[in-house]
C-alpha cells in the first residue's frame, strides 16, 4: 500500500495536515480552489530565491493568511520589512484585495532545508539541468540528508537520463523507509528537470524520525 499511495497524502490528518484549510459554500467553493493555485504559482516563482518549499492558505470571515515556508527568510523579509510590503502589495494587486487588513502574510523559518523533500529534489533537478552525471548527484543527496540527520532517504530518477536514446529509471536509497507506518514523518517531493533530452522526473522520499505528537 505504501508504495502505491502518496506518503503525505496516507498520513493527512494523522502526522500531517492540509495545505489549505477553510470552508466554502457551492458559490465559494470553486472560487477559493482556482485562487490558491494561483497565490501559489506566483509564491513559488516569485519567491524562489529564497527556498520556498510549500504556502500554506488559511481563510476565516474575509480574512486572508498565507503562511510561507522558507530556508532564508531574510530573503523574504528584506531589509526592515520591505520586501514582506512589497510581496503584500503584490498579492493584494493579484488578487484584488482592497483592504490591507484582509490579508496576511507569515513567513515560516525552516530550520533543516536539508531534510525538506522538495528543496532537495529542486537542488537535484537542477543539478541535472547543468548535466551533471546522475550518479554523482544521487550520492551527493544521500550524503548530504543523512548528514542532517535523517533516519532515511530514498531518490528516483525517471528518463533519458544523462542524453541516453532508450528511457529508464534509477534509484538509490540508504538508511530506513517504513512507508506503511503511519507514526513516521516522511516527507515526499515530485520535481521535473527538463533537460536538453526532455524532462527527467525527481523523486525524494525523506524518512524524518517518528512525529513528535503535540
Amino acid at each position: 500500500m505504501g508504495q502505491k499511495i502518496h506518503p503525505i497524502g496516507f498520513r493527512m490528518g494523522e502526522t500531517a495536515t492540509w495545505e489549505s484549510r477553510w470552508f466554502g459554500d457551492k458559490k465559494k467553493y470553486r472560487q477559493f480552489v482556482v485562487e490558491d493555485i494561483k497565490i501559489r504559482e506566483l509564491l513559488m516563482k516569485k519567491l524562489k530565491g529564497a527556498g520556498v518549499t510549500k504556502v500554506e492558505i488559511e481563510r476565516a470571515s474575509n480574512r486572508l493568511k498565507v503562511l510561507i515556508f522558507v530556508a532564508r527568510p531574510g530573503v523574504l523579509i528584506g531589509r526592515g520589512g520591505t520586501g514582506l510590503s512589497e510581496l503584500k502589495k503584490f498579492l493584494m494587486q493579484e488578487l484584488n484585495i482592497k483592504e490591507e487588513s484582509a490579508l496576511e502574510i507569515a513567513p515560516m523559518d525552516i530550520k533543516a532545508p536539508d531534510l525538506s523533500a522538495y528543496l532537495v529534489a529542486q537542488s537535484a533537478a537542477e543539478q541535472l539541468i547543468k548535466r551533471l552525471p546522475a550518479q554523482r548527484v544521487m550520492n551527493q543527496i544521500l550524503d548530504r540528508v543523512m548528514r542532517a540527520g535523517a533516519k532515511g532517504v530514498r531518490i528516483v530518477l525517471a528518463g533519458r537520463i544523462g542524453g541516453a536514446e532508450i528511457a529508464r529509471r534509477e534509484w538509490k536509497a540508504t538508511g530506513t523507509m517504513p512507508l506503511h507506518t503511519i507514526r513516521q514523518d516522511i516527507d515526499f517531493a515530485s520535481v521535473p528537470a527538463l533537460t536538453k533530452s526532455g524532462y527527467v522526473g525527481v523523486k525524494v522520499w525523506i524518512n524524518r524520525g517518528e512525529a513528535i505528537e503535540s
